[in-house]
């Protein structure tokens, strides 16, 4: 089973979630009653076609009864270079003192059951495949943190309106845990990774969801456009998500070079998330935390 070999994850955060229930319940709610003033947001969500929010899995118009062949590989360099020295050892006691205190930033909230779904061990062709997380995409809810909860929270019985990420940085530095990265999150439609996809569903285009971790920094105010920039993401956001990437990478034995962005897996060449992201904000914090001395 998937899962079996996926047992490896720790589960010390969701065991630290757990304790935190009641901040979940809170931010659940929080999201409900949002539905009003999001509802123009949702709406006009469609015109941004290039950044916006992954709008669900795209449908295939001609599904086929043989096996389709896999995209060309795109290469990807990964902007995070190999860091062993030069290290800001203030900058790893603050981000290993947050991370101490994670229980009081981080937490599980419940989404739809439509939204989300098992990894798959076989592909719609009766194949094997590996289900095992290799791969991080990185996004951005280009609305606020409240619009991307209303949109998980809405059951979506339509294959292609099913959406979700794993995990969601807000700017304040909040992270909201939503789907267990054992499971398979709804964040890419129609994508590949270094010429690797998989169509479990042959009414549905191939993706990398099946073996994909995806996580959304909430989109600063400026960015609630179809612009090709903004002001960034807060010092908070990057703190958690180097915290969060770090705790992927040991848990799946993750590369530093498996981390990507949606814009470099879409097929369709119709994203461009998440926009004014810093590399080398990431590559201090991933570095300070170890997670770059790798060969």
């Amino acid at each position: 089973m998937v899962r079996d070999r996926l047992s490896r994850f720790c589960t010390g955060v969701w065991n630290r979630v757990e304790q935190h229930r009641p901040l979940s319940i809170a931010v659940a709610a929080a999201g409900t009653l949002a539905l009003g003033l999001t509802s123009w947001s949702l709406m006009e969500q469609g015109k941004l076609s290039s950044v916006g929010m992954e709008r669900g899995r795209q449908r295939e118009d001609n599904p086929s009864a043989s096996v389709p062949l896999p995209p060309k590989s795109r290469s990807w360099r990964s902007p995070l270079a190999r860091q062993c020295s030069g290290v800001d050892r203030a900058l790893r006691s603050r981000l290993n003192q947050l991370d101490a205190r994670s229980g009081s930033w981080r937490t599980f909230v419940k989404i739809d059951p439509t939204n989300f779904g098992e990894r798959y061990d076989k592909d719609a062709y009766g194949r094997l495949i590996d289900a095992t997380p290799r791969v991080v995409v990185l996004h951005e809810t280009v609305y606020s943190l409240s619009s991307a909860l209303n949109t998980f929270m809405t059951p979506h019985p339509r294959d292609e309106d099913q959406v979700s990420y794993h995990t969601l940085v807000g700017q304040d530095g909040r992270v909201l845990d939503l789907v267990d990265p054992l499971s398979r999150a709804y964040g890419a439609g129609f994508s590949a990774f270094l010429g690797e996809w998989a169509i479990t569903n042959k009414k549905l285009k191939g993706s990398i969801n099946n073996f994909a971790l995806h996580l959304t920094l909430e989109t600063p105010p400026s960015g609630a456009n179809a612009n090709r920039s903004h002001v960034g993401y807060t010092s908070k956001q990057y703190d958690a998500l180097a915290l969060v990437l770090s705790g992927w990478i040991r848990s799946f034995n993750l590369p530093p070079a498996a981390i990507t962005t949606h814009r470099h897996v879409d097929l369709g060449g119709e994203r461009d998330d998440p926009r004014s992201f810093d590399w080398s904000k990431l590559q201090t914090r991933l570095a300070a935390l170890g997670d770059l001395c790798v060969s």
